[in-house]
């Protein structure tokens, strides 16, 4: 029953030097678990740094579509090395299930978005009668 096909955004984490490298958000496709049930799909998205407010999460015409985003705001001190910087967010799935898009739940905690697709009852497995 694996239906799930995965569109990525490409990671742009090359490091520049920090006097070349001008205030942006780094690019990060983040890493997902996928879990199949009976009746729903599972993901956990790690999304470390980023706000439930911060989170946009999109289902629709078979594609759900993460995107988050990490400010790190200002921070006092002079900054001797910085690898966790600000950084965009983005994933997507194409979803074959019919999934019951009224029904979808999610909850970022910990770092951790967890997205809930729960299937329609018309793609549930159901036993069929034979009359004899």
């Amino acid at each position: 029953m694996n239906d799930i096909a995965l569109k990525t955004t490409d990671s742009m984490n090359q490091q520049e030097p920090k006097a070349a490298r001008p205030a942006r958000r780094t690019a990060v496709v983040p890493r997902v678990d996928i879990f199949e049930q009976t009746d729903r799909l599972m993901l956990s998205v790690d999304l470390p740094g980023v706000k439930p407010e911060d989170v946009d999460l999109r289902f629709e015409k078979g594609e759900l579509t993460v995107r988050g985003h990490r400010d790190l705001g200002q921070r006092s001190g002079r900054c001797l090395v910085e690898q966790y910087g600000a950084a965009e967010y983005q994933r997507s799935f194409l979803i074959g299930q019919d999934i019951a898009a009224d029904k979808i739940t999610a909850e970022l905690k910990n770092g951790v978005l967890t997205v809930e697709l729960p299937r329609s009852p018309a793609a549930l497995p159901r036993k069929i009668a034979v009359k004899g």
